[in-house]
């Protein structure tokens, strides 16, 4: 049902990707000649150095942007309760990861589940969930003010949206951006995958990235 939260979370959503397209068409220059043209995958220029953040991992360890350096990095945001986006999404990116078994896993792409539901999804839930579609699928979560400064760095944004009238206050949703941030191996925010997903086009870019990648 589109409600007011629904049309907050889109408008906010919609003034973060201004806010890209506007700091790409200002400050993007020349291109990064040495990284291959992309069909899903829509590369910034230049990309964006993220602020600090702190992330818990589904293994009780910390998650800092420190950890992401080294791969291209596919990160996304939902909850364990979405009935639809979120099962979905992870389902197709288990194709693609299956796509990129044969890179070295020191450099393979990764897929990072950033779930914005802190009171639902402890740690270990959220690992058993991401797990469940891919064993290598990294998964994390934090408080909601971390988890609010983490998703704006990413031009994303979620909100809560309160169980209908009548049914119990924990049957609550969360509103979130659908699109993927895609990160680079300096762990910088260096473009946008956005739905409707295709996993084997998404596989072969990120596998073409990496390739390209010193």
């Amino acid at each position: 049902m589109f409600n007011r939260t629904t049309a907050i979370v889109l408008v906010a959503a919609l003034a973060a990707a201004l806010g890209l397209w506007a700091s790409q068409k200002y400050f993007g220059s020349a291109k990064r000649s040495h990284l291959p043209q992309t069909q899903a995958v829509r590369l910034f220029d230049p990309p964006r150095t993220l602020p600090a953040f702190s992330l818990r991992q589904s293994d009780g360890t910390q998650l800092i942007p420190g950890e992401l350096k080294g791969h291209w990095t596919l990160v996304f945001l939902g909850f364990t309760h979405c009935p639809d986006v979120c099962p979905t999404t992870l389902a197709q990116m288990s194709v693609a990861q299956k796509a990129w078994e044969s890179i070295p896993e020191s450099t393979r792409p990764r897929v990072l589940f950033v779930s914005v539901d802190p009171e639902r999804d402890s740690p270990d839930k959220i690992g058993e969930y991401a797990h469940g579609f891919h064993k290598d699928t990294l998964a994390a979560t934090a408080d909601v003010p971390a988890l609010e400064n983490f998703a704006k760095s990413l031009s994303m944004v979620f909100a809560k949206v309160p169980a209908p009238a009548g049914a119990p206050e924990n049957q609550y949703s969360m509103d979130h951006s659908a699109s993927m941030a895609v990160l680079d191996p300096q762990g910088r925010m260096a473009g946008l995958v956005r739905p409707p997903f295709e996993p084997n086009v998404i596989a072969r870019d990120m596998a073409a990235l990496t390739e390209a990648s010193p």
